[in-house]
């Protein structure tokens, strides 16, 4: 077990990683959904949806002008990322990913330095497409790999080979200055040699940043029902918490750090999109089934569009908008939001920025006699300016949170 005088060092190094990508209070995050997959992946509970054929006019005209309804209720702001999801965004038009980039520069003061990522498979068809993406103006991608090995693809249901992975990765780093992937682990009969092996291979060709996942069985998906009937098994407690550890050893080894807890990035290279969440900073999100949280005339709110593909269509038609839901949110909401995700990072929550966010301090938001029992077991760490969760305490975040957060 590491100690919580070790953890407070490994999160002290990695406060200083991303303290220079700090957002300012008036900046905006930009999140694009494309709904649609060429199959469902029997671990996805994202709002994803498949189709014999997609109306590309119909659905970019809808992104075009819910984008500009959005940008009327929101006014004039820094737009610091633009963030293509899904769903499957290599699906998309590269055309429509242009025209949308132009609409966001005509609407918001684009900064200078604004990061544009686009989630892509590494299928031959989509892969094709990078360069297209390229001269639209995306400057990041995100290549969903989940794994380097024929059987567990499979078992993941993907429709690429471990080959495909490996070009379509070859070719996105030819391509973009910055490109980050994603492994999933954990999975079925997974051990953890193998796991050090893959991911010495995947920290081999990776470039700067890298998502890895630990499988869990989330409702209403077909592994869900596999589990249930017992036909699928995940590594238990004591296994998983090695993978995880093998995780962070490898990826450190190689120099990419734990900026959150399923997040690694050489400095300076972290995902400012996903930061913006994280840090719970202003992000709007169009498009089918997308939510966001932005400031309207002083109060920060909950948005939500409909989910499914095309009544959401049918409503931006109609209404400029497939807005189903924007509710202003009370202090006490504002306050747990902040600190679940907040404390996913490893730099931890700034007690002056939650404050200034969400009208209370991290003190009454928390249960006091939890937080004595967390710092005491090494889980906690307090310093003059934040809240930390260590290394030990991100292990265990989702029961941690739970009974610390009020």
């Amino acid at each position: 077990m590491v100690g919580a005088k070790q953890s407070e060092h490994a999160d002290s190094v990695a406060i200083k990683t991303v303290t220079s990508l700090n957002g300012s209070p008036g900046d905006l995050a930009l999140y694009v959904h494309w709904p649609f997959c060429l199959s469902k992946c029997p671990y996805c509970d994202f709002n994803s949806h498949v189709r014999d054929r997609i109306d590309q006019d119909r659905f970019g005209a809808a992104l075009r002008r819910e984008l500009a309804t959005e940008a009327a209720r929101l006014g004039r702001r820094r737009l610091t990322s633009v963030f293509f999801g899904g769903g499957t965004p290599s699906l998309m038009e590269p055309s429509t990913v242009g025209a949308l980039l132009d609409d966001a520069a005509r609407w918001f003061d684009v900064a200078d330095d604004l990061e544009i990522t686009l989630e892509a498979n590494p299928t031959s068809i989509e892969a094709g497409r990078l360069a297209d993406y390229r001269a639209a103006g995306v400057n990041r991608v995100s290549i969903g790999i989940q794994s380097l090995d024929e059987k567990a693809l499979r078992t993941l249901g993907r429709q690429h080979s471990a080959t495909e992975a490996v070009a379509a990765l070859k070719l996105a780093r030819s391509l973009f200055q910055r490109v980050s992937f994603d492994l999933i682990y954990a999975r079925p009969g997974q051990d953890l040699p193998g796991w050090r092996k893959e991911l010495r291979n995947a920290l081999a060709i990776a470039d700067d940043h890298l998502s890895l996942y630990q499988l869990t069985i989330e409702p209403a998906t077909q592994f869900e029902v596999l589990h249930r009937q017992g036909k699928i098994v995940l590594p238990d407690e004591d296994t998983a918490a090695a993978l995880y550890d093998a995780t962070e050893e490898e990826c450190a080894r190689a120099g990419l750090l734990a900026y959150e807890i399923s997040n690694y990035a050489r400095p300076g290279q972290e995902s400012r999109h996903n930061l913006a969440y994280w840090r719970y900073l202003d992000y709007a999100g169009i498009g089918p089934g997308a939510h966001g949280r932005v400031t309207v005339d002083g109060s920060l709110r909950a948005t939500r569009r409909h989910r499914a593909p095309e009544p959401w269509a049918d409503l931006v038609e109609r209404d400029g908008e497939g807005l189903t839901s924007s509710e202003p949110l009370k202090p006490e909401i504002r306050a747990r939001e902040a600190l679940l995700m907040g404390l996913r990072l490893t730099e931890g929550v700034e007690f002056a920025r939650f404050a200034a966010r969400t009208g209370r301090t991290v003190a009454e938001s928390v249960d006091s006699e939890i937080l004595k029992q967390c710092i005491e077991a090494g889980y906690i760490v307090l310093t003059p300016e934040r809240i930390i969760a260590t290394r030990e305490g991100r292990l265990r975040l989702d029961s941690l949170l739970a009974a610390l957060v009020n």
